[in-house]
This record gives C-alpha cells, sequence and structure tokens, in this order.
C-alpha cells in the first residue's frame, strides 16, 4: 500500500485536512509542503498504478480534472504559471502534481523543477496558514 492509497483512504473517511475538492476521477489536496503556496495535488480514486491503467475516458477525465485544478490555483494565487507532474517513481500510484510558479522565486530556481527545492525545509500545510488558499481554491472549483 503506498501513501497515495492511505490518503485516499483517509479522504474517503473524511479524515484529510489537506482536502480541497472531491473532483469526478479523485481527490483535490493541498500539498503536504507549502513552499510554493497552492501547491497541491490530485490523487485518483479508485487507485491505480500508472495513467495507463486508466480506460479512455477515465484518463481523459483525469487529465480533464488535473487541468482543472491548475486553473483553480492559478485563479487563486498571484502565480504567473502552472506545472504540471506525474511521476510514481517514489510512490508507485498515480497522482499529479499541480504547483504554482511565481514571479518572486528566487533566481537559482525560477527555472528549475520544483524538486530542486530543498522541500525538506519547506512549510507544511498548515490549515490556521493556508486555509485561505484552500479554501479560495475551492471555491473556484466548485
Amino acid at each position: 500500500m503506498t501513501a497515495i492509497h492511505r490518503d485516499v483512504e483517509s479522504l474517503r473517511n473524511g479524515d484529510d485536512p489537506r482536502l480541497v475538492a472531491r473532483m469526478p476521477s479523485g481527490w483535490a489536496v493541498m500539498g503536504r509542503e507549502q513552499l510554493l503556496v497552492g501547491y497541491c495535488l490530485l490523487l485518483p480514486d479508485p487507485v491505480v498504478a500508472h495513467l495507463n491503467d486508466f480506460s479512455g475516458r477515465q484518463r481523459t477525465q483525469f487529465l480533464e480534472d488535473m487541468a482543472r485544478l491548475g486553473d483553480a490555483v492559478l485563479e487563486a494565487t498571484s502565480a504567473i504559471r502552472i506545472n504540471y507532474a506525474i511521476f510514481g517513481n517514489l510512490e508507485p500510484a498515480l497522482h499529479a502534481h499541480v504547483i504554482p510558479r511565481f514571479a518572486d522565486e528566487p533566481d537559482e530556481f525560477r527555472t528549475k523543477p520544483y524538486f530542486a527545492y530543498d522541500l525538506s525545509q519547506a512549510p507544511r500545510f498548515d490549515e490556521a496558514k493556508h486555509g485561505e488558499v484552500q479554501k479560495a481554491i475551492r471555491e473556484r472549483l466548485a
């Protein structure tokens, strides 16, 4: 069982404060790290190993939901663009990273992937600190 499986189970049980919204293909959640505020993930429900495990319509829905989440993050933050990433190497279950990028990022990171940052030093999601942007993203998805 991967962290993605555990997160989806927690979301089904209503136990994850990072929840942004239930979407047709799964769950939009705030990322555990909020180095770039508004960073979200889309977790499929049901959980599958790869995007290729979905049928045509399920695959299309997941990608549409990922783009909708990106639109909402873009509108809810002062981001200049959204990066999208699907890896599955560390957690071998499908999940999409939706990453806002900002004009005021340090020069040494501006053109690099989000994962070039030292995420161990990133602020963790905190409802008191990040609840406003979480709510703004949720409203834009409604």
